[in-house]
C-alpha cells in the first residue's frame, strides 16, 4: 500500500486527502522504494503534510525527521518571519537540528496569542457563542485600506493587518487598543512605518517591518502593560520602550541607531538581534522587576526554559590548556601542566652569572678579595654539592689529611608542592600541577557553587541571547537595581559593552567581548552578578572594571590581550575572581589599588607584558592557589601601601622577580611556591613592611630573597600611573574608606622573614642591603648558588636568628663593612666555603652551631668589630676562627673543635691586644674512640618553639639541618691544649 499510494508521478503534489488513509500498520516493506526514494518525495510536502506523514506510524516518523538537512531547512530558510537561526553572529554555522530550530521560532511566534482563550472566557456566555475567526485587513495601494490606522479603527481581536510593500507615515500618534498582529508583505526593507505607536490592549504581534520614528517623536513603539512581540524587523534611529508589568519579546531583529529602554520589566526577552551604530547605549535596563506581572510572563519563563541552554557541560567547556599561545588555537576543560621554553634554565651557570652592576655583583675568583673560597655548582639532583672529575680526585686526596672526620646528615627542604618543583626546570619538560591548582570547567564550578549555579539559571528582568552589538558607543546599560542575563552574545567595537551600576545585578555567560575602546565590563557603586565563561580580549582598558563597592563573582572567564590590565579593582570594590585564565595582557593580568578588595583564587595569569598582580595605592586583596606564570615582570608586584594577603599560589617561570615587594609595600606572602623565576625569588625594598614567611623559594636565577634600599633598589611598575578617568582623581576615592578590621593584615613595624625554604638560586639565597630594620628568622637556606645569607648594607640591626644555612655555594654568611647583624641560634653547616665571614662594626654571633664549612668556622676581617659568645664551631679543613689583619673581638664561652691535622684551632696574636678571649673550650681528640654530640642544647636550629602566627599551619613544611653527633677518627697526633683562641692564616 505504501509504494502504491507513493508511486503517483505528481510528486510535486502530494493530495493530503491520500495521506490518512495509510493507518498505523502500515510500514515501510524491505521490497518497496528506497529509503532515499522516500526522502525525495517527502522532501517535496509543505509543513502541514508533513505533519500528517509524521503521524502515520513510528517508521514513517523517523523518515520525516530524517529530512532535517532538506526540507526543514528549506522551510526554516523559506520563513519570511525568521532569519538563519544562528543569526547574526554565525550565520555560517548550521544548528544542531533545523527541525528543532523551525520548531523553536514557531512557538515562539505564537506566544503573543496565548491569552486569546483567557479574554475570550472573560466575556459573558462565551461559551455558547460561535468562535469567531480572525479576519486578514490588506493596507496599501490597491487594497481595501490605504493607511495603518484606517485599518486598526476597524480591526477586531486578533485580526492580521497586512501592509504591503510602500512606506506609511502616520501624522499622528497610533494608538493599539485591541490585540492585533501587523506584518509587512514581501521581503524585508520592502515596508517602512513612519509611526509612533502607544500600545494599550494586552498584546500584539509586529512582524517583516521596518520602523523609523515619526516627525513629531523619537519613539517608535510604547508599552506599559501589555506583551508585543518583533519578529524579523527593523529599527532605524529612534526608541522603543517598554515598562513594567509589559513585557516584550524580540527576535531576528535589527536596531540601527536605536536605543531599547526597559523600566522595572518583571520579564523581556531579546534573541538574535543586531544593535549597530548606537550613539548612546543599545540597550537600557533600568530599575527593579516589577512585582505586578501581565499575563505573558509565565508564558514568557516556559519559552525561556524550553529552549536550549547556554549552560555548559563537560564537553562543551571552552577553557584553553595552559601552554596556549592565542585564543584560535584548541580550547581544553582543564590545565594540567606546564611547559617549560627555552634552552637555558635560570639557575644554569650562563643564566646565573651576573653581569658586571648586577644585583647579584660579581664573581670572586678561585680565592676571592676576602679569602671567600669559590666552590662547585649545586647538585640539582641531591640538594649538594657535587665536584667531579680532578676536583673529586684532590678532594680524596684532602680526606686522607683529615685528622677527625665529622658524621652528621643535612638535609634539604622540601617544597610546598612537591613532585616536579622537588628539581631544576628542564627545558622542554612538562611540570605537572597538583590539583588544587589545576582549572576546573565552568560547570564543575557551577556543581560546587551551587549560590552560583542557582544564579546563573535565574532569568529575571531582561534576557539578551545570542546578539550582536557592534560599532557603536555602549553595549547594555543596567541600572538603579536593574537585573539583566546575557547569554552567548557578541561586543564588539563599541566604547564600552556592559555596564552595571546602582545596586544593579547581571549574570553574563558565554559572551564574546572585545575591541572595546574602554573596559569590557564595568560595575560600580554596588553593582554585582556572575560573569561566567565569557571571553573577553583585545579592550583598550580593562577587560573588568570593578569599583565602588561593587562585588561579583568572575568566575571560567578568559581574559587576554588586553592593550592594559585584565581585571582592575578599586575604590572599595570587591569581588570573588576564580578560575580564570588571565594571559598577554599590557599591564597586570590583575590590577588591585585605591582600598579595592577582591579574593583571587585559582587563576592562572600568565605571559603577561607587565606584573601577573600588582596591588598598589592602598589595594588589598586575598590572593590565594593561583598559578602566576611567565610574566614580564615581577609575579605579584606590591607597593605604595598595597596590603594583600599571597597565600599559596605557584609563581613561576617569570622573566623577572617572583615577588616584588616596592616602597611601601605591606601584607602577608605565605605558603607560596616560587620557583625558576629569572630574577629574584622575592624583591623586597628596605622601606616595606612585608611578613614573608612558609615559603618555597627555588631554582631563581638570582637571589632567593633579595632587600634593597630606597635609593638603590628603586624599581617602577609599568602602568603604576595609570589614568582611571571614568571616576576622575585618585583622591576622590579617599572619602569612601571602610574601616580596616582584619586581623591577617595588623600593622607591621619590622619587615620579617620567617619559615621560608630558601634553596638553589643561581646568587645568595638573602641579599640584604637596606637602611631599615630586619628579622630573618627560622629560615632553611641550602644549596644556592652564592653565600647562604649577604649583609652588604645594615643601617639598622639585621636579626638573624634560628635558621639553617647549609651546602651553599660559598660561605654560609657574609657581613659588609659597617653593618649591624645579629647572628642567634643558627646551624652553618657544610657550605662551601667561610662558616661566617664579617667585617661589621657591629656583628654578634651567639649560640650558634658553625660546623663542617670548608674555609673557617669565621673570618673576622680588618676593623671590624665582633661578639662571638657561646657558639659551637669547627671547621673540616681550615681553622676555628681566622683572623685576617687588625680586628676587634670579643670571644667567650665557645666551644672549639680541631679540625685539620696539620692546621691549629687558633694561634697566638702578639700585637692584637684588642681580642679579648674569656672561658672558652677546646675539644681536641685523642682517641679513636672519642665521641661528642651536640647536646644541651641540642643541635641548632630549635624550630620548635620559635614558629609563631601563621606560619605555624605550615610547621610540617618546615625541614631544618640538623646536626646529631660528632664523632672522630684518630689518624695522627693532636696539638696541645694552649690557651690561644685566635688563629691567623
Amino acid at each position: 500500500m505504501c509504494g502504491h499510494c507513493c508511486s503517483t508521478p505528481l510528486l510535486d503534489q502530494v493530495p493530503a486527502s491520500l495521506i490518512p488513509v495509510l493507518d498505523s500498520k502500515v510500514t515501510m516493506e524491505t521490497g518497496g522504494l528506497p529509503l532515499e526514494l522516500w526522502r525525495m518525495v517527502l522532501a517535496h510536502l509543505h509543513l502541514p503534510d508533513l505533519g500528517r506523514c509524521s503521524l502515520v506510524c513510528r517508521a514513517w516518523y523517523e523518515l520525516v525527521l530524517s529530512l532535517d538537512s532538506t526540507r526543514w531547512r528549506q522551510l526554516c530558510l523559506g520563513c519570511t518571519e525568521c532569519r538563519h537561526p544562528n543569526w547574526p553572529n554565525q550565520p555560517d554555522v548550521e544548528p544542531e537540528s533545523w527541525r528543532e530550530a523551525f520548531k523553536q521560532h514557531h512557538l515562539a511566534s505564537k506566544t503573543w496569542t496565548k491569552n486569546a482563550l483567557d479574554l475570550e472566557s472573560s466575556v459573558c456566555f462565551s461559551l455558547f457563542r460561535r468562535r469567531r475567526e480572525r479576519r486578514t485587513l490588506r493596507v496599501g495601494p490597491g487594497q481595501e485600506f490605504d493607511s495603518l490606522g484606517g485599518a486598526l479603527a476597524v480591526a477586531s481581536l486578533y485580526d492580521r493587518i497586512v501592509l504591503f510593500p510602500g512606506v506609511y507615515e502616520e501624522q499622528g500618534e497610533t494608538a493599539l487598543k485591541v490585540p492585533v498582529e501587523i506584518v509587512g508583505h514581501g521581503k524585508l526593507g520592502e515596508v517602512a512605518l513612519l509611526a509612533s505607536i502607544d500600545q494599550h490592549c494586552s498584546t500584539a504581534r509586529l512582524c517583516n517591518l521596518v520602523f523609523m520614528p515619526a516627525w513629531f517623536s523619537p519613539f517608535m513603539f510604547k508599552t506599559t502593560s501589555g506583551h508585543v512581540q518583533f519578529d524579523n524587523c527593523n529599527f532605524e534611529n529612534g526608541h522603543i520602550q517598554v515598562h513594567g508589568p509589559g513585557t516584550c519579546q524580540v527576535k531576528f531583529c535589527t536596531f540601527r541607531n536605536t536605543h531599547v529602554f526597559l523600566h522595572n520589566v518583571p520579564l523581556c526577552v531579546l534573541e538574535n538581534c543586531e544593535f549597530v551604530g548606537s550613539e548612546n547605549t543599545s540597550v537600557t535596563v533600568e530599575g527593579h522587576p516589577s512585582a505586578d506581572k501581565n499575563w505573558a510572563h509565565k508564558y514568557l519563563l516556559g519559552l525561556v526554559k524550553s529552549s536550549p541552554s547556554v549552560l555548559p557541560t563537560e564537553d562543551s567547556d571552552f577553557l584553553m590548556s595552559l601552554d596556549l599561545e592565542s585564543r584560535d588555537q584548541a580550547w581544553s576543560p582543564r590545565t594540567c601542566d606546564i611547559v617549560i621554553e627555552g634552552s637555558q634554565s635560570p639557575t644554569s651557570p650562563v643564566a646565573s652569572s651576573p653581569k658586571p652592576g648586577s644585583k647579584a655583583g660579581s664573581q670572586e675568583a678561585e680565592v676571592g678579595s676576602d679569602g671567600e673560597r669559590l666552590a662547585q655548582t649545586p647538585d640539582s639532583s641531591n640538594g649538594g654539592l657535587s665536584p667531579s672529575g680532578e676536583e673529586e680526585e684532590k678532594e680524596e686526596e684532602e680526606e686522607d689529611q683529615l685528622m677527625y672526620r665529622l658524621s652528621y646528615q643535612v638535609q634539604g627542604p622540601r617544597p610546598v608542592l612537591g613532585g616536579s618543583f622537588l628539581g631544576p626546570p628542564l627545558p622542554g619538560a612538562s611540570i605537572q600541577l597538583p590539583s588544587c591548582l589545576v582549572l576546573n570547567s565552568l560547570q564543575q564550578e557551577l556543581q560546587k557553587d551551587k549560590e552560583a549555579m542557582a544564579l546563573a539559571s535565574s532569568v529575571q528582568g531582561c534576557l539578551i541571547r545570542k546578539c550582536l552589538f557592534r560599532d557603536g558607543k555602549g553595549g547594555v546599560f543596567v541600572c538603579s537595581y536593574g537585573r539583566a542575563k546575557m547569554e552567548g552574545n557578541v561586543f564588539r567595537n563599541l566604547t564600552y559593552a556592559v555596564r552595571c551600576i546602582h545596586n544593579s545585578k547581571i549574570v553574563m555567560l558565554r559572551n564574546d567581548i572585545h575591541r572595546c575602546k574602554a573596559s569590557g565590563i564595568f560595575l560600580r557603586l554596588e553593582g554585582g552578578g556572575l560573569i561566567a565563561g565569557n571571553n573577553i580580549y583585545h579592550n583598550a582598558e580593562a577587560g573588568v572594571d570593578i569599583r565602588k563597592r561593587s562585588n561579583p563573582l568572575v568566575l571560567c572567564n578568559q581574559i587576554h590581550h588586553g592593550l592594559r590590565s585584565g581585571i582592575v579593582v578599586l575604590g572599595n570594590g570587591k569581588g570573588v575572581i576564580r578560575n580564570n585564565q588571565i594571559f598577554s595582557n599590557k599591564e597586570a593580568g590583575i590590577y588591585i589599588l585605591y582600598h579595592g578588595n577582591p579574593v583571587v583564587s585559582g587563576n592562572h595569569i600568565f605571559k603577561g607584558r607587565a606584573a601577573g598582580i600588582a596591588v598598589n595605592e592602598n589595594g588589598k586583596g586575598l590572593i590565594t592557589e593561583n598559578v602566576i606564570r611567565e610574566n614580564q615582570w615581577g609575579g605579584v608586584d606590591i607597593r605604595r601601601g598595597g596590603v594583600p594577603v599571597l597565600r599559596s599560589n605557584l609563581i613561576c617561570f617569570g622573566y623577572s622577580d617572583g615577588v616584588v615587594v616596592g616602597d611601601e609595600g605591606r601584607g602577608l606572602i605565605e605558603g607560596n611556591t616560587i620557583y625558576a623565576n629569572k630574577g629574584c625569588g622575592v624583591w623586597m625594598m628596605s622601606s616595606s613592611l612585608p611578613h614573608v614567611t612558609s615559603n618555597h623559594v627555588s631554582y631563581n636565577g638570582l637571589y632567593g630573597v633579595a632587600v634593597f634600599s630606597q635609593k638603590e633598589g628603586a624599581r617602577e611598575l609599568p602602568g603604576a600611573q595609570e589614568n582611571f578617568s571614568e571616576d576622575g582623581d585618585a583622591a576622590l576615592w579617599e572619602p569612601e574608606l571602610e574601616k580596616d578590621e582584619d586581623p591577617l593584615r595588623q600593622p607591621v613595624t619590622v619587615a620579617l622573614v620567617e619559615s621560608n625554604s630558601v634553596n638553589h638560586n643561581g646568587a645568595s639565597g638573602l641579599y640584604i642591603q637596606s637602611s631599615e630594620a630586619l628579622h630573618v628568622i627560622t629560615n632553611v637556606i641550602h644549596a644556592n648558588g652564592d653565600r647562604g645569607i649577604t649583609v652588604a648594607q645594615s643601617g639598622q640591626l639585621t636579626r638573624v636568628a634560628n635558621n639553617s644555612i647549609s651546602c651553599n655555594r660559598q660561605s654560609g654568611v657574609k657581613v659588609e663593612a659597617q653593618c649591624k647583624v645579629e647572628l642567634r641560634g643558627n646551624g652553618i653547616y657544610d657550605n662551601r666555603g667561610h662558616g661566617i665571614i664579617t667585617k661589621g662594626d657591629s656583628t654578634v654571633v651567639i649560640e650558634n652551631d658553625i660546623i663542617g664549612n670548608r674555609g673557617s668556622g669565621l673570618q673576622l676581617l680588618p676593623r671590624s668589630d665582633t661578639k662571638v659568645i657561646k657558639n659551637r664551631i669547627h671547621s673540616f679543613r681550615a681553622y676555628g676562627i681566622a683572623v685576617r689583619g687588625r680586628t676587634r673581638a670579643l670571644v667567650q664561652e665557645n666551644i672549639f673543635f680541631q679540625g685539620k691535622t696539620n692546621k691549629t684551632i687558633f694561634q697566638q696574636i702578639s700585637n692584637n691586644r684588642e681580642c679579648i678571649m674569656q672561658n672558652n673550650k677546646f675539644l681536641v681528640f685523642k682517641k679513636k674512640s672519642d665521641t661528642w654530640r651536640l647536646m644541651n642544647p641540642p643541635a641548632r636550629p630549635h624550630l620548635e618553639n620559635s614558629l609563631r602566627g601563621p606560619s605555624a599551619a605550615h610547621s610540617g613544611q618546615k625541614v631544618t639541618a640538623m646536626a646529631t653527633r660528632i664523632t672522630a677518627r684518630v689518624e695522627g697526633g693532636y696539638h696541645s691544649n694552649r690557651s690561644i683562641f685566635c688563629t691567623i692564616l
